[in-house]
């Protein structure tokens, strides 16, 4: 679909002149830097924090644009995935007047950044089958909704979407979609970063929070057309990727062997999980999941969790979830943590 990044855009975001920070103005590693009124002496750590980092962190941007095949001008990180989910917000919806579709359940988040925004929720059920209802979704677009958020596989219920419905919808909607792939690491679909050059409106998030194992760092990454991505770019705070953030990352992105160490063991996990789950008395579905977690339908689940909880196993409630009744997410874990559930479990039952 033909998009007009400017039409969406909140109009007075289009002549916005950013703040320039000096960072901007030079972008060398080497000199005397008398240009940021930073402390010349260094700082009481092992290293030196006294300099401000890269604000558009291109030397991270171009390791992960390899590694993702994409280009860096498509890349933009934020304070975990949450920025980015907040800037799109900031940037293309007017505060009580637009609106985003959201396709509950879902992750929680969203909601949160649009009721933080004042931007009206248009809320379209998926099917009893966790999947999207295509026909549904654009019947509830108005002149007024710019944002779509999709996530796949999806939070709580751990499942794909299915990949041409998707696609239905990016070429259909009259606004942005934003495909979440938080969890697409541990799916066997390929990403929708893939279809960027042919959907102008097509947003695609992920994180280093979850295969990656580094959720402390607080790393999110979006992928989209360079239009939106200077957007993104031009009304996030200036210095929001740490250097300490960006040095580590670079790190962790040297050595790939142990991410896919790492996924191989969480889904071996996840397959043990679901089967020693199955023979549980107190469990009466398991949902497939293309997630590190599993939802899990069990005999009154919020017994179950204050229970759990009572042998300091903590579990998601998710049974006020619509289409979640009686539901439990459990993440993935060790295999001693995983049999320590599992032993709990069973005498719960």
């Amino acid at each position: 679909m033909e998009i007009n990044i400017n039409a969406l855009l909140r109009p007075h975001l289009v002549t916005l002149k950013p703040y320039s920070s000096a960072r901007d103005e030079y972008t060398g590693s080497s000199g005397i830097f008398l240009d940021a009124n930073e402390n010349p002496y260094g700082s009481v750590t092992s290293e030196n924090f006294n300099r401000y980092p890269d604000p558009y962190q291109q030397a991270l941007k171009e390791r992960i644009a390899t590694i993702k095949h994409v280009r860096t001008e498509q890349l933009f990180l934020g304070n975990g995935s949450d920025e980015a989910i907040d800037l799109l917000f900031r940037a293309f919806c007017r505060p009580g007047i637009d609106q985003v579709i959201l396709l509950p359940p879902t992750y929680g988040m969203y909601e949160v950044s649009a009721g933080i925004n004042d931007i009206e929720t248009l809320k379209v059920p998926l099917t009893t089958d966790f999947q999207l209802d295509k026909e549904a979704v654009l019947a509830s677009a108005t002149t007024h909704t710019k944002l779509l958020f999709i996530c796949s596989p999806n939070n709580p219920s751990g499942n794909n979407m299915r990949r041409e419905d998707v696609l239905y919808l990016i070429n259909h909607f009259p606004g942005l979609v934003i495909v979440d792939e938080a969890y697409i690491d541990f799916s066997q679909e390929p990403s929708f970063t893939g279809d960027l050059a042919s959907c102008p409106n097509l947003i695609v998030i992920q994180t280093f929070s979850k295969a990656w194992g580094l959720a402390s760092l607080r790393l999110g990454m979006a992928f989209a057309a360079p239009e939106i991505i200077g957007v993104l770019n031009k009304i996030k705070p200036p210095y929001n990727i740490s250097g300490l953030t960006q040095k580590t990352v670079l790190e962790a992105l040297e050595d790939l062997s142990n991410l896919k160490q790492m996924t191989r063991d969480i889904l071996e996990e996840r397959a043990y999980l679901e089967k020693e789950l199955a023979l549980c008395p107190l469990v009466e579905r398991i949902f497939p999941s293309d997630a590190n977690f599993i939802l899990v339908k069990v005999r009154s689940a919020k017994k179950t969790y204050d229970d759990l909880v009572a042998e300091q196993i903590i579990v998601r409630d998710r049974s006020k979830v619509l289409l979640c009744e009686e539901c439990l997410r459990i993440t993935v874990g060790t295999r001693e943590e995983n049999n320590s559930l599992l032993k709990a479990l069973t005498n719960l039952a």
